[in-house]
This record gives C-alpha cells, structure tokens and sequence, in this order.
C-alpha cells in the first residue's frame, strides 16, 4: 500500500474520532437547556382540578396581580358576610384518598413553579420513574468549569404483596452508571423490604400506601386511611 494511502486512513481515522468524540460530549456530557413542557388550556385546568382536590392551590396565571384575582373569586363562598373566613368541622366523608398525574402535568408543575423547568424533567415508564438532571458548571470548577452536565436517574415503583416496591435502578453521570458500592450498595434492592421493617420514613410510608400503578406517562397512588 502506498504512503499518501495510509495517510489518508490515518487523516479519516482521525476526522472520525474527533467527529465521534464531539457527538458524544455534545449529546451526553455538555448539553444545553431543553424546553420546558407547555400544557394547553383544557390540560391546566384537568390539573388544576387535581392539584385543588388534595389542597393545592395552583394557578398558571403569570401575573401576581392575576393569581390575586384568581384566589379572590376562588374562596369569595368561603367568606362570610363579616369578611372572615367561615369555621368549617372536620370531615372525611367523601375525601378522595387517590392521586393521579402525567407525565406533562408533573413537568409542566416543574417549568411553572421553579428555576428547573430547562434542567430537570421526569419522565414515567412501564413500573419506572426517571428523572434527567442538567447540572450547569461553575466557571472555576477544574477542567469543565462553564460546561453543562447530564445526570439521570431511575427508580422502580409499583406495588405487589399488598405493598408498595420502591427500587433504585441506578444513577449515572454523562452516561456512565455509578458503581453500586459508591451506591451503597442499594442498586436493584427494594428499599421498602430493606428499610421498612424497623420503624421510619419506608414503615410509614408502606403503611399509608394502598396502591401505586405507574404506566407510560402516568403514576397512580391511592392511600390508606
């Protein structure tokens, strides 16, 4: 094989490696923003609805002055003619004991409430929750200082036995797992069976859980009374 041959074998081997690598730092390591989720008209007031029925008062109103105007028209029933709020007895009769979300609702919360709306969204799965973490880089930090990182996450949900299975899948870093031992050795075990029989936050929380279904861009729990 002649030299200029090689050569340029060697310049192609090259251009495809650099080519390759800036694919792989542009799509997994350095990444920009993505766009928050947008919910139409008909799907803020679904959550709406939902989000009022457990106590949450929400509103996709920007404005102060419009969320004000909203609250206001909101509670008018609930202030008597003296202007104070009316005493109301305690009642669970007819409580709804069961919440239920998508995927767009729970991103769309993200986008609206806090600074994560163009660095962390949730993604829901067959029995699968995940979340992609964007991480921006002090421009001090040693050698991606000003870079933007990717961390994603996963997290097994559903409930057998008569209860909940809450199972950590893993978490990685620009695409790399995380060793289970830099873990603690929690990848793969179901929390609930391995924290839940001594008294704490997984007991309680086994015990207050009657169902938990999460679909593709759906999670369901309903609780216990």
């Amino acid at each position: 094989m002649h030299w200029t041959h090689v050569l340029l074998i060697v310049l192609a081997t090259m251009v495809l490696t650099v080519a390759g690598t800036y694919w792989v730092l542009k799509t997994y390591i350095f990444v920009s923003s993505f766009e928050p989720v947008e919910l139409s008209q008909k799907e803020e007031k679904t959550l709406q609805q939902k989000l009022r029925a457990i106590g949450y008062d929400f509103s996709f109103t920007s404005s102060q002055t419009g969320r004000q105007a909203n609250q206001s028209d909101k509670y008018q029933d609930e202030i008597g003619q003296d202007g104070f709020l009316k005493p109301e007895a305690y009642s669970e009769q007819g409580a709804k004991r069961e919440v239920s979300f998508t995927e767009r609702e729970i991103n769309a919360l993200l986008a609206k409430n806090t600074d994560l709306a163009q660095k962390l969204a949730i993604d829901f799965a067959d029995d699968l929750v995940s979340a992609k973490l964007l991480l921006p880089l002090e421009e001090d930090f040693p050698v991606l200082g000003g870079k933007t990182l990717r961390l994603n996450a996963g997290l097994g949900m559903a409930y057998r036995d008569n209860k909940p299975v809450i199972i950590l899948k893993g978490v990685s870093i620009m695409g790399v797992p995380i060793p289970n031992a830099w873990l603690g050795g929690l990848k793969n075990i179901d929390l609930v069976s391995e924290f839940g029989v001594d008294p704490g936050f997984w007991k309680s929380f086994s015990e207050g859980v009657e169902h938990i279904q999460v679909a593709d861009g759906k999670i369901d729990i309903r609780f216990k009374e």
